[in-house]
């Protein structure tokens, strides 16, 4: 049996997904945890076999509190499972130790046979990201100041912040994209974040300045 730990903060996310790998013969839940607190006290307690951590966590991103992870389950792997599609969240990750870094948007067979792989000490990495495997670890010959406030997104989050700077909702964006609107949420977070704006105007209006109105 694989015992899993299953991290991440949005509870109905977490509930589906805890009773989909119960449904696979091998695996066995043997807890969740909402953010990066719990989830190390959950695993120094529970020792798990695997660890499916979420990125973006309240207080500690995933990618930070993966140390203090490991600290405290030495025998776990730890397997991200995020919405984020950025280079930079890849090489953090697995620089800090994890064994592969998954999408949500991967289906339950995928997932679950990724699970075996990692188990099995192979690296997994989403089909989307093994491309940005290469852009994640190169270095610069000098550091330089994007061209662009938007060089940092993703064409995901290209794709949120056009919708912000058309004054659409979550909702609104969740169905022209096709996607969860707690999975717009997140990444209007990461946007957010990455442009060192406060709100959504701001995002909008910075978006209307680089033509993407």
């Amino acid at each position: 049996m694989i015992r899993i730990l299953v991290v991440d903060d949005h509870t109905l996310f977490r509930r589906g997904l805890m009773a989909l790998l119960a449904r696979e013969a091998d695996f066995e839940i043997v807890g969740d945890a909402g953010d990066a607190g719990e989830a190390q006290r959950r695993a120094q307690a529970l020792q798990p076999d695997l660890i499916l951590l979420d990125n973006h966590l309240p207080g500690v991103n995933g990618v930070d509190a993966l140390p203090a992870l490991r600290d405290a389950a030495p025998a776990a792997r730890v397997l991200m499972l995020t919405v984020s599609e950025d280079e930079q969240d890849l090489a953090a990750a697995l620089r800090a130790g994890a064994c592969g870094y998954l999408l949500k948007t991967m289906d339950g067979d995928a997932l679950a046979n990724a699970i075996r792989r990692a188990m099995r000490g192979e690296s997994v990495i989403a089909d989307e990201m093994s491309g940005k495997l290469l852009a994640a670890f190169r270095a610069p010959a000098a550091p330089a100041a994007p061209a662009s406030p938007l060089a940092s997104l993703s064409p995901r989050e290209l794709d949120i912040l056009r919708g912000i700077a058309r004054g659409e909702s979550n909702k609104q964006i969740a169905r022209a994209l096709g996607i969860a609107e707690t999975t717009v949420k997140i990444h209007v977070q990461h946007v957010l974040r990455k442009l060192d704006v406060a709100s959504r105007v701001q995002a909008a209006v910075l978006a209307s300045g680089h033509g993407l109105a």
